[in-house]
């Protein structure tokens, strides 16, 4: 057998062994592959101070100055795209085709995206010429920024907090998913040679219970950055309550989508496979809840379930493979589990877990792997259409009208995506601006503009991030005002 990988804090600009350290698995095996620092409050204490200490040298830095070692960096992963991408597949069980063309561009294209909008922002000035005085608004980096990342898209994620932090002038201790933890380790390798500073960029690896919640009780972080679970955002905001600590949360969702009889099903089939089961269905954005006109709804639903079933389930390393494996084996169990509960209520699984066999190459019998699944008749009040399944697990039902349509689609506790199909361009808008939801696609999915807010209403978070989002998040504002 290969020896194990074994990760090291990433401290003031070295590697730093640990104590103990947590094992990880390679999803598409079932093997421990890697083993994953089990920090506490000693190495966060270490990471927080090592920022500290570099937080005035930083955040004087002028933005340009910033910026150049951003895009650095961002060509220093890019060099390497395709070394990041096996690590990824491997790690997170994602296939190697979407870590190729999805995962790693976007955290190159983070860096170069934060880098150019940080040269591009000016603050407002107001006169008062009858009190002869001038008001104007200065932004200033906050300090030591805590960023906590999931597992499903981790180097993605990771970055998409990493840039804004670091170009807005803080420095950052930052905690990925003990699960997918090798890409930000691989990233901490090339900090040096982008010629970012010893101590801006600390990242400490290890569980959310210990390390997690020692990044948010430390009274030297201000502000907290987490993508992930809403019930982990309940224990974060609870713990960071008595700091005043401010609080980015991108939390889960339980996205609808919505087709109209209109809607171009050439079209609409594809992309809604796509936002169904894309990553394995392991993002926070992807379609859960499909509704469907009832005009077109056998139809529809014939369609997709002949198309589901022609995902190709396997070896996330084969190219020609749509759907890889899911994160652990616990995580395969809990999807499964509300498959189950959706038969015993009575309603039909179409296609997938526990209506077709999946066949797996020899290497992958021991994998956490599950075939793309889409099952009809489910009441909307069932916890299949409730709670955030976060697998290759779709739910279609049939409506009739539009009133009808919108408060099935906001009787949910989330509020982050949704996507609607119509050819109707007055209808488009009209349940666009209704929905709840802090996303809106028609005719389309994940399609992404880095400028404009990205974040949920309701249970699926608060604040926004994108190029000014972000920036206000990042900084302090202080209004001055000079009367002359």
């Amino acid at each position: 057998t290969m020896a194990l990988l074994v990760l090291e804090n990433f401290i003031g600009g070295k590697f730093v062994p640990c104590s103990s350290y947590i094992d990880s698995y390679n999803p598409s095996t079932g093997d421990v592959y890697c083993r994953v620092p089990d920090s506490g409050k000693e190495e966060v204490e270490a990471a927080v101070k090592a920022a500290k200490d570099a937080f005035p040298i930083w955040s004087s830095k002028s933005p340009l100055e910033r910026s150049q070692i951003l895009n650095k960096l961002a060509d220093l992963i890019e060099h390497d795209l395709e070394e990041f991408a096996q690590a990824e597949s491997k790690d997170q069980g994602k296939t190697i085709t979407f870590a190729r063309m999805v995962d790693i561009p976007r955290a190159v294209y983070n860096f170069r995206f934060f880098a150019s909008s940080i040269l591009h922002h000016t603050t407002e000035c107001t006169e008062m010429a009858t009190m002869g005085c001038v008001h104007y608004t200065s932004r200033t980096p906050v300090g030591v920024a805590g960023l906590i990342s999931p597992w499903n898209l981790p180097l993605y994620l990771l970055t998409w907090k990493i840039a804004p932090a670091i170009a807005c002038g803080n420095t950052v201790v930052a905690k990925p998913s003990e699960m997918t933890s090798v890409t930000a380790w691989m990233m901490c390798k090339l900090l040096e040679k982008a010629g970012v500073p010893h101590g801006v960029v600390n990242v400490v690896f290890g569980t959310g219970a210990k390390a997690g919640e020692a990044l948010v009780c430390h009274p030297d972080v201000p502000l907290i950055s987490f993508t992930g679970s809403t019930l982990t955002a309940q224990r974060i905001t609870e713990k960071s309550a008595p700091h005043c600590k401010r609080l980015s949360l991108e939390l889960g969702g339980k996205n609808p989508a919505i087709i109209f009889d209109d809607a171009d099903l050439t079209q609409c089939i594809p992309t809604t496979l796509r936002s169904s089961f894309a990553n394995q269905g392991e993002i926070c954005l992807c379609t859960s809840r499909i509704f469907v006109q009832r005009g077109i709804y056998s139809e529809f639903l014939k369609r997709f379930v002949a198309e589901a079933k022609k995902w190709k389930v396997g070896n996330p390393l084969d190219p020609t493979v749509d759907v890889g494996a899911l994160i652990s084996k616990e995580h395969l169990e809990k999807v499964r589990s509300y498959v189950k509960k959706a038969q015993a209520e009575g309603a039909r699984v179409l296609c997938g877990e526990g209506v077709d066999s999946l066949t797996l190459p020899t290497g992958n019998q021991k994998g956490y792997f599950m075939l793309p699944t889409v099952i009809a008749e489910v009441k909307d009040e069932s916890c299949c259409m409730q709670e955030e399944i976060f697998g290759p697990v779709t739910c279609v039902v049939a409506f009739d009208t539009e009133e009808e349509v919108i408060e099935r689609a906001n009787s949910v506790k989330y509020g982050l995506a949704a996507t609607v199909w119509s050819s109707n361009v007055g209808r488009v808008h009209r349940v666009a601006q209704r929905l709840q939801s802090g996303l809106v696609w028609t005719n389309c999915w994940l399609v992404r503009d880095l400028n404009l807010p990205f974040g949920g209403m309701k249970a699926s978070g608060i604040g926004r991030e994108g190029a000014k989002d972000s920036y206000e998040f990042f900084t302090e504002v202080k209004t001055i005002t000079i009367k002359h």
